[in-house]
């Protein structure tokens, strides 16, 4: 049987729903993070928690359900039932992850639906403040002039931090040796505690550490600086042709009744534009980016594509 895409999915009519959707939701919904509270998902679904269950009309319950790289927590929303009453809330590791995975407990194509993006940050590369480089341009001709010498840190194989050290490899041809750890923290601890030279996460993911002084910005992979780091500039001012975003969205099982994906999708420009949201947003350094189906779904799609490519032609496999 032809599988059915991603995309494909998100336009098309789904199946009819057992019960009447005009009255949907009449319980609570829950949002399943698939990674331990405290991260930048778990932050970013606990910012929206109250403003969409406001808006749906019924209490959104976030539940944390961490493990396997986040496939413990995918795989619960996909083998819920597909009512409305189950949503994810994935990020961009949801499209990397099938590029290192050569078995799954669910299909990300088959399984699961895009409902709506909810945002997205710029990645950065942190450095510590004994590296002799102010910005990312320099620390390149450092690794240059003395390939595996210097090291980044990341939450694991095939974590997206590990993901932005491969494209920053390739981007600026130099040989850093890569250090996993069981979670993006540690690494940055680490970073911190002078244990690494550099990292590429989110702000969100290492505001304490930047804003103690701990670690510095070296460069930012987006097309202008971050309003609320004006200082740290842009890869391609530095001549690196590197640009790349960490995002987060909602999901459903496939199934799901498009009436209540609508409904989801719809709610969420409100939710991210209310009253002091985006103060609390741009302290993170997340854009909102309430997309819907369509469009979030074509961002899945190009960015299985991207790292699946990035996968294969650097040789990384899940551990």
């Amino acid at each position: 049987m032809r599988r059915r895409s991603l995309l494909g999915a998100a336009g098309a009519a789904l199946a009819a729903p057992a019960f009447a959707q005009a009255d949907w939701p009449t319980r609570p919904i829950r949002l399943i993070v698939p990674f331990a509270p405290g991260g930048s998902s778990d932050v970013l679904a606990r910012l929206i928690q109250p403003g969409l269950g406001a808006a749906l009309g019924q209490s959104v319950i976030v539940e944390n359900r961490s493990g396997a790289g986040s496939m413990l927590g995918t795989e619960a929303v996909a083998r819920s039932p597909a009512d409305g009453y189950t949503l994810l809330l994935a990020d961009l590791p949801f499209a990397i992850v099938p590029a290192l995975q050569a078995r799954m407990p669910y299909d990300v194509e088959r399984d699961l639906v895009p409902v709506v993006m909810v945002g997205a940050a710029p990645l950065l590369i942190f450095g510590h403040p004994s590296l002799p480089a102010r910005n990312a341009a320099e620390f390149a001709a450092l690794a240059r002039a003395r390939p595996a010498h210097y090291t980044y840190g990341s939450g694991g194989v095939g974590a997206a931090s590990h993901m932005m050290g491969e494209l920053f490899q390739i981007a600026t041809n130099t040989q850093i040796t890569h250090v996993p750890y069981r979670g993006g923290g540690p690494a940055i601890q680490d970073l911190a505690a002078g244990n690494l030279n550099t990292v590429f996460v989110t702000v969100a993911s290492a505001a304490p550490q930047l804003m103690s002084g701990q670690i510095r910005g070296l460069g930012v992979m987006a097309t202008e600086r971050m309003r609320s780091h004006p200082d740290i500039p842009t890869f391609r001012e530095q001549g690196i042709e590197l640009v790349a975003e960490h995002w987060w969205g909602l999901l459903a099982p496939r199934g799901t009744p498009e009436p209540v994906i609508a409904k989801i999708a719809a709610a969420m420009p409100g939710v991210l534009g209310a009253a002091g949201m985006a103060e609390r947003l741009e302290a993170l350094a997340v854009i909102p980016k309430p997309d819907g189906p369509g469009p979030f779904g074509e961002r899945i799609r190009q960015d299985i594509a991207r790292y699946g490519q990035i996968a294969r032609s650097r040789g990384i496999t899940a551990q």
